[in-house]
């Protein structure tokens, strides 16, 4: 399966430190990487179908220390789709003025939704297709942009339509706000005042974040599986859907 990352703060900060144990991973996960940052409107986008340990698009990720309060990153291990530049995930679409970044780990089985000529995938990834679906229903229930509250309850209408075709783990963002949803495997935490040191579970890597925020900083960092190996990462429950603004969940909905 593919591998997932995201975070989502209430200031503009780097994914260095997680990007670099996050890429380690591609040494089992080698059919390409990417990753979107949001800044303000705009969006920057990096992909790249060698693996992540090896790219040297991933190695300027690496070094250059972009600042964004939204990011999304994958890892790609293929199951539909051939290792290409297309179907290298984060995709990008736009809906009502904003960009949205959508990437997925899992597997969809015969699955082929039904699509119009606004959202079509540009590669042949039972993903791209999936996100497509989910952008042409999100703009049939909604004239403009929603609230997180409003868009977080009818992606929990329609993902369940989709889950229902295999595993969909997937990481959602337009900017203002991150939703990530869980079929098998994604934990989170919340990284704020007071800061601690952490270390990389992949890397021998650590950081003192004490020493590189303010106290009102706050950053939630997703992923598939933990990345550090001295902090407490919370599990999200199969079929829990959660959204991320200003760097904390702004809901936990109720666990069967």
């Amino acid at each position: 399966m593919c591998q997932l990352l995201g975070m989502n703060c209430n200031t503009p900060t780097d994914i260095v430190f997680s990007f670099t144990g996050f890429a380690t991973r591609s040494q089992e996960h080698a059919d390409g990487f990417g990753i979107a940052f949001f800044e303000g409107k705009g969006a920057r986008l990096f992909v790249d179908p060698q693996a992540a340990l090896h790219s040297p698009v991933a190695d300027l990720v690496r070094r250059y220390p972009i600042r964004s309060t939204n990011v999304i990153a994958h890892i790609r291990k293929a199951t539909q789709g051939e290792t290409r530049l297309e179907n290298c995930h984060p995709f990008v679409r736009e809906l009502w003025g904003r960009y949205w970044v959508f990437a997925h780990n899992g597997d969809l089985k015969g699955y082929a939704p039904h699509l119009h000529a606004a959202f079509r995938p540009v590669g042949d990834t039972d993903s791209e297709a999936a996100f497509c679906w989910l952008m042409q229903e999100l703009a049939k229930n909604h004239a403009r942009v929603p609230t997180p509250e409003q868009l977080t309850d009818t992606l929990t209408e329609l993902v369940p339509q989709v889950a229902r075709h295999g595993t969909f783990n997937f990481m959602l963002s337009n900017g203002h706000a991150l939703w990530a949803h869980c079929s098998t495997h994604l934990h989170y935490l919340v990284r704020e005042h007071p800061f601690r040191p952490a270390r990389l579970q992949d890397e021998d890597l650590s950081v003192n974040f004490a020493e590189l925020a303010s106290p009102q900083d706050r950053v939630a960092v997703i992923v598939t599986e933990p990345l550090t190996r001295d902090e407490a990462w919370t599990a999200f429950a199969p079929g829990e859907l959660i959204a991320f603004v200003d760097g904390q969940p702004l809901r936990r909905p109720a666990r069967p």
